[in-house]
């Protein structure tokens, strides 16, 4: 299971790296970034830029940074939703969390599943 996630993960990684920059999205995000994205409303140029994700003492580990090209200082309100095997949701959920996102700054965010039955997750947010 561990040996098929860390494959999973690593031909995302290839398949995100092989993509022609005209595969991109008008947000410049790559379709693997965004088929684990779930946003809602208007991202004001702020974009995933970049998502990472490892098992480590049987518990899923995932890092994304969030990149605002623009000037301006945004809000980014983010939560994830831990999922297992079969796309059902894992936990109750986390609450949503608020973080201040610089003009031209790229932050990290990590988050570790609330269970080892935890195999893959959405990361949902908004931008204001």
């Amino acid at each position: 299971m561990i040996h098929a996630l860390r494959a999973a993960g690593l031909c995302a990684a290839l398949l995100a790296a092989a993509l022609p920059a005209a595969a991109q999205t008008d947000q410049g995000m790559s379709p693997a970034i965004l088929s684990k994205l779930a946003t809602r409303g208007d991202l004001k140029s702020v974009r995933v830029a970049e998502i990472r994700m490892a098992r480590r003492n049987d518990m899923l580990v995932v890092e994304a940074d969030f990149q605002n090209p623009e000037r301006r200082d945004r809000f980014v309100y983010y939560r994830f939703r831990w999922l297992d095997g079969g796309g059902m949701q894992v936990g109750d959920g986390e609450s949503w969390k608020q973080m201040p996102l610089l003009g031209q700054q790229l932050q990290p965010v990590k988050a570790v599943a609330p269970s080892p039955a935890a195999a893959d997750f959405r990361l949902e947010f908004n931008v204001e």
